[in-house]
């Protein structure tokens, strides 16, 4: 076998299958073939793509290539979160503490922030303290003991997706839906965990923008983790403004202890309790969604998903003292109102494009080696279809200097449009996927 005959077989649109799938993915994860020739293949799927059976393949050839957590000395099915990426998306802070204080154990491996989207990791380092790096033993230990626990995949994790995915980067693969499926899904796979919630974007700020796309994304990992032996299901949800009013790493971290604290509702608790009662239905721990969702809001009113919180911060090393007191996060030394330039009603938001500003201001990284600076970020005060007078505050940025301020306020108008027309409030949750098909709400 060879890589040119893999090739081939892929550009003549033909499947491959898994000894061939094998060869190549093995090859990848031990850095023994060329790059251009896996390149060449990764742009023979991304023209042909996979069908059902091919992607599966190669999702269980990336998570065998590496290390698989076992969780099996964790009491209680283990559920997991998982979402596509987004601006402002701090569900997993929310939801992992209020299902945890259900008795659901979650047992979370996460990662860092990618092009425009956050990352649980960075938002959780802007705990003066926390520590994401754990031991597989300690990761079991700590979920054994308080039921919850979120750090950083490990190196030896799915490896052939990090070659693969490099090179997926610099060659205009990274659309490709199979890929995306089985980057995905190999890492939540060797995660462990005995079921897996996931939220797929759509929209300006998603991988896929259309609700078609998003759609068959969803299904496809469905699909893959079905056939692995895995409990799956997927929401289908909003992208096309900022989940939470919050954006950058310490802000988020602020907005998640406010909504555990009851202080804001929001489409941030809303779609937090809609994906955590997915999880308590995964796991047995509730019978149907109302019922899912009525226990997560008495953990959240009665300060158990607060204190459940508090004790993840304690159990890996951070300050628990921001669970009461949100000043000790960092904090920015500029911050900048941005008024309303006319009145009328918001009627759209590039995500993306705001997305991309929080990174330029520091709160992201453009290069693996970049710092990010966990205070900068902004804080949103009206959502699609609300309204607004001319210089009310549309937004305050916060910032290392006045030159980003005033370089900010710029770039978030231009991203956030105004008219006189009056405009509908985005819809949330598109659609629910399982194992059985897609069902649009």
């Amino acid at each position: 076998m060879d890589m040119l005959s893999i090739i081939e077989k892929k550009k003549l649109r033909n499947p491959l299958n898994e000894e061939e799938i094998d060869y190549f993915v093995s090859g990848a994860a031990r850095g023994v073939l060329e790059d251009y020739q896996l390149a060449a293949l990764l742009m023979a799927i991304r023209l042909n793509g996979m069908d059902r059976d091919e992607t599966s393949r190669l999702t269980l050839a990336m998570t065998r290539s590496g290390t698989m957590a076992d969780l099996s000395a964790i009491r209680g099915v283990t559920v997991d979160k998982h979402s596509t990426g987004g601006v402002g998306d701090t569900t997993t802070l929310v939801l992992a503490p209020l299902v945890a204080a259900c008795g659901v154990p979650v047992a979370k491996m996460s990662g860092r922030g990618l092009g425009h989207t956050g990352g649980t990791l960075d938002k959780l380092e802007s705990i003066a303290g926390f520590q994401v790096e754990l031991t597989m033993e300690a990761f079991i230990q700590q979920v054994q003991r308080i039921g919850l626990a979120v750090i950083g995949q490990t190196g030896t994790l799915a490896p052939a997706d990090k070659a693969l995915y490099t090179l997926r980067d610099i060659t205009s693969t990274v659309d490709s839906l199979p890929l995306i499926a089985s980057s995905i899904m190999s890492k939540k796979l060797a995660s462990g965990a005995q079921a897996i919630v996931l939220d797929v974007k759509t929209g300006s700020g998603a991988i896929m923008q259309t609700l078609e796309k998003s759609v068959e994304l969803a299904q496809v990992m469905v699909h893959i983790g079905a056939d692995a032996g895995r409990h799956m299901v997927a929401l289908v949800t909003d992208m096309d403004e900022p989940l939470g009013s919050h954006v950058g790493n310490a802000l988020e971290v602020k907005e998640a202890i406010d909504v555990l604290c009851g202080r804001v509702t929001g489409p941030l608790m809303t779609l937090s309790l809609a994906l955590g009662a997915q999880m308590l239905l995964a796991a047995g721990a509730a019978q149907t969604a109302e019922e899912a969702e009525n226990r997560l809001s008495e953990a959240l009113y009665s300060g158990r998903g607060l204190e459940k919180f508090r004790q993840m911060i304690i159990a890996q090393q951070g300050d628990p003292r921001v669970c009461d007191d949100v000043t000790l996060l960092p904090q920015a030394p500029v911050s900048a109102i941005v008024p309303a330039p006319q009145t009328g009603y918001v009627q759209s938001m590039e995500t993306t494009r705001l997305g991309n500003l929080a990174r330029s201001l520091g709160a992201g990284r453009r290069k693996k080696t970049d710092v990010i600076d966990p205070s900068v970020g902004f804080v949103l005060h009206r959502r699609v279809g609300e309204q607004i007078s001319r210089g009310e505050a549309l937004a305050t940025l916060y910032c290392k200097t006045e030159a980003d301020a005033q370089a900010a306020k710029a770039e978030l108008l231009a991203a956030i449009l105004i008219g006189p027309q009056p405009a509908k409030p985005l819809k949330l949750i598109h659609a629910l996927v399982t194992p059985d098909g897609a069902t649009l709400l």
